[in-house]
């Protein structure tokens, strides 16, 4: 299998907290970001991200205590890559929901938001055609 379809399965398997980080992360409903879910990064697959601010959020079980090695290989990679990795418990997700955005936020709020695109020119702006 690969890893997009592996990312798809796990978006169909999410634990109690991932469903509800996602509802409140989703359709820009979090300082109007878009953040996606279970996405590949190399060959890893990160639990949320947010493209725009090169933020990715992870969220941990019980399990995490028996991966603490390669989770810190995998942030090592993804901060090479020039993501930053903010890590919770599920336990806090499911507790302590605002204070985990708050956290998010305030981390967020330190940053530097890309500037927007430029608009496209409307219709009959721009260059004019020659007219010989």
């Amino acid at each position: 299998m690969d890893l997009r379809e592996r990312a798809k399965g796990l978006r169909g398997e999410a634990t109690e907290a991932e469903r509800g980080m996602w509802y409140r992360l989703r359709d820009r409903r979090f300082m109007g970001l878009k953040f996606r879910r279970q996405v590949p990064l190399g060959r890893y697959i990160v639990d949320f991200l947010c493209s725009e601010m090169k933020l990715i959020v992870e969220l941990d079980g019980g399990q995490h205590m028996e991966q603490a090695a390669y989770d810190q290989c995998r942030t090592q990679w993804l901060e090479g890559q020039g993501y930053r990795v903010l890590r919770f418990w599920n336990d806090q997700v499911l507790l302590e929901m605002e204070a985990v955005l708050e956290s998010m936020q305030t981390w967020l709020e330190q940053q530097e938001r890309p500037s927007p695109p430029a608009p496209l020119p409307q219709a009959g702006e721009g260059r004019q055609a020659d007219r010989d």
